[in-house]
């Protein structure tokens, strides 16, 4: 599970254009944050919020600092059989730490975004994805 999520940071940060260094994806160590001036990058990290939340440390976690965006990303390789049900899980267990985030960070939204590829390398037909906007 932590192999996808790093290929995954990888290329977030390449994207982001937060890292230089090109290494082979099997190589590649996540830094807990990377930061530019559009972009916060985070691996692993607990989120702090006014309110405790029980679920507070996705895989990654994304903002987008002009479009005051954030995506609250999580990983998880189950069996064919709970792929449905580990998706839900996924989005109800950080629904609650986006709509902290997106109060507390002042964003415009912040969408989990569960990424779940099955153990048989089954992947869902559509990715389904919870948004929690400012009111």
């Amino acid at each position: 599970m932590d192999g996808l999520a790093k290929i995954i940071h990888q290329k977030l940060a390449e994207a982001a254009e937060s890292i230089d260094d090109k290494s082979p994806y099997y190589k590649y160590t996540p830094a807990s944050v990377l930061e530019n001036e559009n972009f916060n990058l985070y691996w692993n990290r607990s989120i702090l919020t006014d309110k405790t939340v029980p679920f507070n440390r996705p895989d990654i976690t994304v903002m987008n600092k002009k479009t005051k965006n954030t995506f609250l990303i999580d990983t998880a390789v189950p069996n064919t059989h709970n792929l449905a049900n580990t998706i839900t899980d996924k989005q109800n267990k950080y629904q609650e730490l986006a709509n902290e985030i997106c109060a507390v960070w002042k964003q415009k939204a912040v969408q989990v975004i569960p990424i779940v590829i099955s153990s048989a390398g089954v992947i869902p037909k559509s990715l389904s994805i919870t948004k929690s906007n400012k009111t």
